[in-house]
């Protein structure tokens, strides 16, 4: 898998400037290794070549699944957390690439030749509005192969009324048509110094 040129993604959403303070820093989601619930999805055999972690951040899910022999594209729409994920891979001398691109638009990489068997998700998508999760969902359907996986991870929705987190009653509204719920578990999403109930939900594309 060869990533198209780097550069920003065509449309830079004002949230970027957020990204890039918080990784200015070292931000409370960032743990230094891969949340568990995507360990637990290496280790059943479910993560398939290529793969594609959107909102990446600094990289340790790409980094770790790339250790394991899968060729991964690491994409986030910070480009200072993107930096930070080149560093890491090429001290560890570890093959994962990484392209500063907003998740949003991810459909634009298939005029690079390129689409995925897995796509993995640690709380990128519950972080977004109701319109931008529509648009997400759509663009994953221009990436994703039939057959391929979407794994999201997200902390368990507190208020229904409120457009953070996910549900799986939420996932399996969204995704119609040629998309299958597979499987949904209550988990955590881990944090620097704290953790919060969380679902891991795969959906299978047909």
């Amino acid at each position: 898998m060869s990533a198209p040129e780097s550069r920003p993604p065509r449309t830079s959403r004002p949230v970027a400037h957020v990204y890039d303070a918080a990784y200015a820093g070292v931000p409370n989601w960032d743990i230094g290794r891969p949340q568990r619930a995507f360990v637990s999805l290496l280790e059943a055999g479910l993560v398939r070549s290529p793969v594609l972690d959107v909102g990446c951040g600094t990289g340790e899910l790409s980094l770790f699944l790339a250790r394991h022999g899968h060729d991964v594209l690491g994409i986030d729409l910070s480009a200072l957390a993107i930096g930070q994920a080149r560093e890491k891979a090429r001290w560890r001398r570890v093959s994962a690439q990484f392209l500063q691109w907003d998740a949003l638009r991810i459909g634009e990489l298939r005029a690079a030749n390129l689409s995925f068997r897995t796509v993995v998700d640690s709380a990128m998508f519950h972080v977004l509005g109701d319109r931008e999760r529509d648009r997400f969902v759509a663009a994953l359907g221009e990436v994703v192969r039939p057959g391929g996986l979407y794994c999201v991870l997200g902390d368990a929705r507190r208020d229904e009324n409120e457009v953070y987190g996910i549900t799986p009653a939420e996932i399996r509204r969204r995704f119609r048509g040629d998309w299958e719920v597979v499987f949904a578990n209550r988990t955590v999403f881990e944090r620097r110094w704290s953790s919060n109930p969380a679902y891991v939900v795969g959906v299978r594309r047909q």
